[in-house]
């Protein structure tokens, strides 16, 4: 009776040749079983969670954790949850209308904003202009990372589908502004509104809310607390928007 090494040998006698023969064959096919496996390993259950469940770290806070001790410096993390009833409307619109002005109508992905910024780059030359909608930003900062490459994308798109699936919108939205970063440290609007105007996020005025909302894209460039020509023109645009809307 063969023991196992012997039909280990048989079988890569079979096995072998084909795979010789077969090169493009073979890769293409150990990619695609690395891909699954990646699919397979995405963290599903945990979105579910996310219905019931504060996270209390995401992905980018270990990031920025992990960078502060490598550069040698303390990491303190400010962040006070609030629910979304307690938010200020003025906040909430602010927001929608600087970052994604489809949210409550599309499923995840703003297929014209994501032509309109494949046009540009292209036209551009280089990458200027994103086309992430709150969903897909959400994903990347509870479970991957800044990076552009294409697996990552690919996680995200499927987790964002998934999400969408499984949370209502205003629950996303909750999560969103109790999660992002608003400074070095500053995580979620409360402590952002405590912080910057020594208020809770429920009594945010409109243009305290442009103000929080223009520094979203990078809040460690874009201060809220410094008076640039960056921050005043993003917030006057961003109110325009609201007025446009009749927020």
């Amino acid at each position: 009776m063969p023991n196992f090494r012997d039909t280990l040998r048989q079988k890569s006698t079979l096995v072998l040749p084909w795979v010789r023969s077969h090169k493009v064959w073979t890769a293409l096919l150990l990619i695609a079983a690395w891909l699954l496996l990646e699919v397979l390993t995405l963290p599903f259950w945990d979105v579910r969670n996310l219905k019931n469940t504060a996270p209390t770290e995401t992905a980018f806070m270990r990031m920025h954790a992990d960078q502060a001790t490598e550069e040698g410096k303390p990491f303190k993390k400010i962040q006070r949850w609030v629910p979304f009833g307690r938010i200020s409307r003025d906040a909430v619109n602010a927001v929608i209308v600087a970052e994604d002005g489809t949210f409550w109508s599309h499923g995840g992905f703003d297929w014209f904003e994501f032509r309109e910024s494949i046009e540009r780059n292209v036209t551009e030359g280089r990458a200027v202009r994103g086309a992430s909608t709150i969903t897909q930003q959400l994903v990347k900062n509870l479970y991957l990372s800044p990076s552009k490459n294409p697996v990552r994308k690919l996680k995200e798109w499927i987790l964002t589908w998934w999400m969408e699936r499984t949370l209502s919108k205003q629950r996303i939205l909750e999560l969103y502004l109790n999660l992002i970063e608003w400074g070095r440290g500053i995580y979620g609007i409360e402590a952002a509104a405590q912080t910057y105007f020594g208020k809770p996020a429920s009594s945010l005025s409109r243009e305290e809310s442009a103000r929080l909302a223009a520094v979203i894209p990078n809040p460690r460039i874009f201060r809220v607390d410094r008076q640039t020509s960056y921050l005043e023109r993003r917030s006057q645009l961003i109110l325009d928007r609201m007025a446009a809307r009749g927020y």
